[in-house]
């Protein structure tokens, strides 16, 4: 085993523990924490893969400015420990079926999609970095269109359920 494959595992194990650690934290200050975590070491990755541009803009935008934002959004809001809230009877079943929709969905789509379109060139120097781009944007809303648009998708999910979790009912306080 080399280096770097045991720096991987080590760091996946990270990045797991993190995630799972943000997920299933009470506290929103330590989900938050977690988060950072999580990106620290989505950092270290880029590091690892030769990016260090992209490893430092990780940092600076998502573990810096973005988590700082969450942090004082859950100080201001007094959000920190989340509330028993009743579940609706409803609630539950249809999270299990769009659950059981989303894994199949995603399985298909593994099996079906998910063949090696070719060989994969490396960069030309001589080549224009801005056609690059250009190819690059016109592969991502043509042949990826799909998941980019999952993605966004779920961001907005998120978005919603954020605002959802800080939403108090009218008459409390």
């Amino acid at each position: 085993m080399t280096l770097d494959l045991a720096l991987f595992l080590l760091l996946a194990l990270i990045a797991i523990a993190s995630a799972l650690g943000m997920l299933l934290s009470k506290n929103a200050v330590y989900s938050a924490l977690y988060l950072v975590l999580n990106f620290v070491t989505v950092a270290v990755f880029y590091l690892l893969l030769g990016a260090p541009f992209i490893a430092m803009a990780q940092i600076t935008v998502y573990a810096g400015a973005i988590m700082v934002l969450f942090l004082f959004v859950i100080m201001l809001l007094g959000t920190d420990e989340l509330p028993k809230s009743q579940v609706l009877p409803w609630q539950r079943p249809l999270a299990i079926v769009l659950s059981v929709l989303l894994a199949a969905e995603a399985t298909f789509l593994l099996v079906t999609k998910a063949r090696p379109a070719g060989n994969v060139l490396q960069p030309d120097e001589s080549v224009n970095t801005m056609e690059n781009l250009r190819q690059l944007g016109m592969l991502l809303f043509t042949d990826y269109l799909l998941p980019f648009e999952v993605v966004s998708i779920l961001l907005l999910v998120a978005m919603v359920g954020a605002i959802i979790l800080t939403k108090k009912e009218k008459g409390a306080r």
